[in-house]
């Protein structure tokens, strides 16, 4: 691989840019909709100092965030950071100062609103992390989240998506759902209701963290946004109820009204599309009918997830088990975390293991193709799947090992498959009890859990 490979994405994001500053302030043009709806159209609530719930007639609340639009997902990182250069035709550096006790956060992240139209009305007062630790990286709602996802059934098969292509899987209540990521690197945020409960579907393509959350929040049911800002190179996503921003790795507001608050995270994995097709043939997968004009299966981040590369926009503590942008499989329960190295997981397809005294196991195949390596995902690297399994399954506790690309138990040498399902042998049609992890990059996971147990050290 050439060496200034991992050169591209900022080469790219320049040049992206450059042609923004050309054409003005306006927003990108964006697509008419369909009479009757509005672009941006959100869910949201209300709440008046004092009351212990939030409360609407309905739980919700229609509301029309203003969105600045732009094609390119981050600018280049020395736009964040002071810089030496006198060339006013640069845009203005924003770098995020450290907090002094006059220090206004309501004036200074007033930036990610240029037009002054979409004011936050976020409680700076509350936050749990210090102010210096969060980036401005984009204009609020400069990468538009979903709000309105359009799905076709899977047996219409579009041709716009090969069997190699990464794809959010998310089943709840027997509806299954399937998310490219050639639409999710582009959006990061779908509000979504599967199988009768409210769910956040999210994708930070700095981590290649897609983590599925509820998004229900006491008695409303909440939306979610792009705040465009970062925090160790990782999404902030801030609710419309209150303006609180919400820690995407985490699941937790860390500034607001809200903080401290967590969301419940719903198992969720990145697999390929021929994988979901085959096990979901009832299912549904989101359309790119989603009301923006975007090069869908156009990675922006070419290049991005070479091993050598330097993670984008992170200001963070590093940890050198690792190499930064190597992928691994993070798991979480009862206070231990745990990480499997991808690298590692090729060689080792099965690890059965435990995790806070959880016996699990660890699968991983290969037919999944990476978002982040080449310029049109459909044809990038294979990088493999993962999935996470609870091993006990009645009275049982199941032990496997790899067996020609699938994974065999060792009590019945019954056949199991990537999402966990029996196809084959005397358990078939038996399902594990999936546990919630994600693919992250090794920096950004280990920049908030440096606890974390590397498998294989």
């Amino acid at each position: 691989m050439p060496t200034s490979r991992p050169l591209l994405p900022l080469i790219t994001l320049l040049i992206g840019l450059l042609v923004i500053a050309a054409c003005g302030s306006d927003p990108t043009p964006t697509p008419s909709l369909p009479a009757g709806e509005t672009e941006g159209a959100s869910t949201t609530a209300t709440h008046q100092p004092g009351e212990s719930e939030w409360s609407t007639p309905t739980g919700q609340v229609d509301a029309e965030p203003t969105r600045e639009i732009s094609e390119q997902p981050w600018p280049q990182p020395d736009l964040l950071t002071p810089s030496p250069s006198t060339d006013e035709s640069r845009p203005a550096s924003t770098p995020t100062p450290v907090p002094t006790p006059d220090f206004d956060p309501a004036a200074y992240f007033a930036r990610s609103d240029p037009t002054g139209r979409n004011p936050w009305r976020t409680d700076f007062s509350k936050h749990s992390v210090d102010y210096s630790e969060i980036l401005l990286g984009q204009v609020r709602d400069g990468i538009p989240s979903i709000d309105n996802p359009k799905f076709a059934p899977v047996s219409d098969d579009p041709d716009w998506l090969t069997d190699r292509e990464p794809v959010i899987a998310l089943e709840i209540n027997g509806d299954a759902r399937a998310y490219p990521l050639q639409i999710m690197t582009w959006h990061e945020i779908v509000n979504d209701t599967v199988g009768g409960e409210p769910v956040l579907v999210s994708f930070c393509p700095l981590c290649n963290t897609a983590i599925a959350f509820e998004r229900r929040m006491g008695n409303i049911i909440n939306s979610f946004g792009v705040s465009g800002l970062l925090r160790y190179s990782d999404l902030i996503m801030y609710d419309r109820a209150t303006d609180s921003w919400w820690q995407q790795i985490l699941g937790e507001a860390i500034v607001g009204e809200l903080t401290g608050a967590r969301l419940p995270q719903v198992p969720a994995s990145i697999i390929s599309w021929a994988d979901f097709r085959e096990n979901y043939p009832d299912g549904r997968v989101l359309t790119r009918d989603t009301g923006f004009t975007r090069q869908y299966g156009r990675n922006p981040y070419s290049g991005y997830d070479d091993i050598n590369s330097s993670p984008f926009l992170f200001v963070g503590p590093e940890d050198g088990r690792l190499r930064p942008v190597e992928r691994v499989a993070t798991v979480e329960l009862h206070g231990e975390t745990a990480a499997y190295p991808f690298l590692r997981l090729e060689e080792t397809p099965v690890v059965n293991d435990q995790v806070g005294g959880t016996p699990i196991v660890v699968f991983h195949a290969p037919g999944t193709a990476s978002a982040l390596d080449g310029g049109v995902i459909a044809n990038s690297r294979d990088v493999g799947a993962t999935g996470v399994f609870d091993r006990r399954l009645g009275d049982r506790t199941l032990s496997f090992h790899p067996d020609s690309g699938a994974f065999l138990d060792e009590e019945t040498g019954s056949t199991w498959n990537i999402l966990g399902r029996a196809v084959d042998g005397p358990l078939t049609g038996e399902t594990l009890t999936p546990i919630v992890h994600a693919n992250h990059f090794w920096f950004a996971w280990a920049a908030f859990k440096p606890e974390t147990r590397v498998w294989g050290q």
